[in-house]
């Protein structure tokens, strides 16, 4: 799906642009500096608190621990994350992590028993992190995202900056190799989430994640035996998409 800036001022396009000529092969933490120096607390980092997340979370905390990260707890999360995303805050001292939870009248409509994942994934993901995260980032003119061109997919061509529906968005790793990250966690000490060293390269919800075998893609294990690869909350979406599955709040 293309992305319509009809609606868009084109200050906010050019700006994008500009952007991402200037920062395209810049070091991620230029990259996330430009950023935080442009939107200030505009700004936010989403994160998953997945296999690869430590290094754009140390990144951020050097530029300013008070940067905001939103994290999506889908209610489907292993437990290993849970209490990595409390031992990583901790250890490097981020101060305003934004846990986002599905609204209870969302899952009671789209998904009262919880086996949503079991016949539609596309739905699932939606109700449990694009709607939470829209709402997050509505208060929010820009959002630092971890992808990566070398996990493959449509992430091949993925720019620095680029420019969303109503938002600037920015890939500050976008550059980088699984070898440079590597490289920057043995250099800064950083702990690894657990269930890396058991197999899995990415890491989603338990329903959906599986280890990966020798030789398998970055992102091999995440929805294994379908065509999905996206969660969805880096898909284009129309302006004034619905924010709610059960009606007003």
């Amino acid at each position: 799906m293309s992305v319509a800036f009809d609606n868009l001022p084109q200050p906010t396009i050019n700006l994008a642009a500009r952007l991402d000529a200037e920062l395209r092969h810049a070091h991620p933490r230029t990259v996330l500096e430009a950023a935080y120096e442009t939107f200030g607390d505009k700004l936010a980092l989403v994160s998953s608190f997945g296999a690869e997340s430590v290094v754009l979370l140390d990144i951020a905390a050097k530029v300013d621990r008070a940067i905001p990260v939103l994290f999506l707890d889908t209610g489907m999360l292993f437990g290993q994350t849970l209490d990595y995303r409390r031992s990583l805050a901790a250890r490097l001292g981020l101060t305003d992590v934004r846990d986002l939870r599905p609204l209870y009248q969302d899952l009671a409509v789209a998904d009262p028993e919880a086996k949503l994942w079991q016949s539609d994934t596309d739905a699932c993901c939606n109700v449990r992190k694009v709607l939470p995260l829209d709402r997050a980032l509505s208060g929010f003119e820009a959002w630092v995202t971890g992808r990566k061109r070398f996990h493959g997919g449509d992430r091949l061509s993925l720019p620095v900056v680029e420019q969303t529906e109503t938002q600037v968005k920015f890939n500050p790793l976008a550059n980088w190799t699984k070898a440079d990250l590597d490289a920057y966690v043995a250099e800064h000490e950083l702990p690894a989430h657990p269930l890396v060293e058991q197999g899995f390269p990415s890491i989603g919800c338990w329903p959906c994640t599986q280890p990966a075998e020798d030789g398998d893609g970055a992102r091999a294990g995440r929805w294994k035996g379908s065509d999905k690869n996206e969660c969805g909350i880096h898909l284009a979406r129309a302006p004034g998409a619905i924010t709610n599955v059960g009606g007003d709040i």
